[in-house]
């Protein structure tokens, strides 16, 4: 029996089924798109790529390009087949990697100002995000848009991204908040966790 898919390969179909692409280029696009929901490494891009091949989910072809020649990878009918049923299968559920909420967790071990500054850090950092998003809004209307077709697809997982981002923003900003009153790292003076939590 044929090995399920990954999620990686059948996002990697995901972009296929728009159009062909060279690994280099499903790289880049996993980069621009799915990036920022679904980050992979490019090694892994390109190895999921041939399996995909080697499952008969896609296709791989020589083209003469400048000096190098490169691979572009085609979907197939099965790989078609394939996507569609994954469409209907249920998702896992989300799961959250955070540096930032590692060094919260472990704060205690470190002083206030570390903890101030990585939850500084993560609001910066959130907010640079959605200026980034925002760059990506603006040229939304623009004659040469990628794939003008799929915008409204591209505004549901852009706005998921800027709700998100600005989530993270307030509640660093909060958190910082909340440290006001401690005196130190180990001791939060009268501050009271309980309300923290309702």
């Amino acid at each position: 029996m044929a090995k399920p898919l990954t999620t990686t390969s059948n996002a990697l179909l995901g972009l296929l089924s728009i159009q062909p692409w060279s690994t280099y280029e499903l790289a880049k696009q996993v980069d621009r798109s799915l990036g920022w929901f679904w980050p992979r490494t490019e090694r892994k891009i390109y190895d999921e790529a041939k399996k995909l091949v080697e499952s008969g989910h896609a296709t791989a072809k020589l083209q003469a390009t400048g000096s190098r020649p490169r691979t572009v990878y085609k979907i197939t009918a099965k790989g078609r087949r394939t996507l569609q049923a994954w469409l209907d299968e249920s998702s896992a559920p989300p799961k959250l990697e955070a540096e930032a909420l590692v060094r919260v967790f472990f704060a205690n071990a470190g002083t206030l100002d570390q903890l101030r500054t990585t939850l500084d850090d993560l609001a910066a950092q959130s907010r640079a995000n959605m200026d980034e998003l925002r760059v990506l809004i603006a040229t939304a209307d623009d004659a040469d848009y990628p794939f003008a077709e799929r915008r409204h697809i591209n505004a549901i997982a852009i706005r998921f991204q800027l709700d998100y981002n600005q989530m993270i923003s307030d509640w660093a900003e909060w958190a910082t908040a909340q440290t006001d009153s401690w005196n130190d790292i180990t001791d939060p003076n009268s501050w009271d966790w309980h309300s923290a939590l309702t």
